[in-house]
């Protein structure tokens, strides 16, 4: 698929600390792979992706779906911790401003509506 060279794709464009964090995870499951003694083809064969997508998630591409990192942490037995990710109960900021919601009390409407 051609891209224009006006279009901008989220790949391209990421913040920063998206992309460090991207290519840490690729750098860590590279070395859990070599750890393991596997080549990326047997790594890429148990998790069920293609070698050049494991390549990508190596190094950290983008545009590679969160579905192919997970079954690459799931064939290294690393995928537990993936659901702990955004967990509610250690959302620190969700919990004080969900915290803050509860604490204000319900009022009914002063004025009375007659309609049934």
């Amino acid at each position: 698929m051609a891209r224009s060279r006006n279009q901008i794709t989220y790949a391209t464009a990421a913040p920063a600390a998206v992309e460090d964090a991207v290519v840490q995870l690729g750098r860590q499951i590279s070395v859990a792979r070599l750890r393991r003694g596997w080549r990326q083809s047997d790594l890429a064969q148990k998790a069920g992706i293609t070698r050049a997508t494991l390549v990508g998630i190596e190094h950290g591409k983008l545009g590679t779906g969160i579905g192919a990192y997970v079954a690459v942490l799931w064939a290294l037995g690393l995928h537990d911790a993936v659901t702990r990710i955004a967990a509610p109960e250690t959302d620190a900021e969700g919990l004080s401003l969900e915290a803050a919601r509860l604490t204000r009390r319900a009022r009914p409407s002063t004025a009375l509506d007659d309609d049934f």
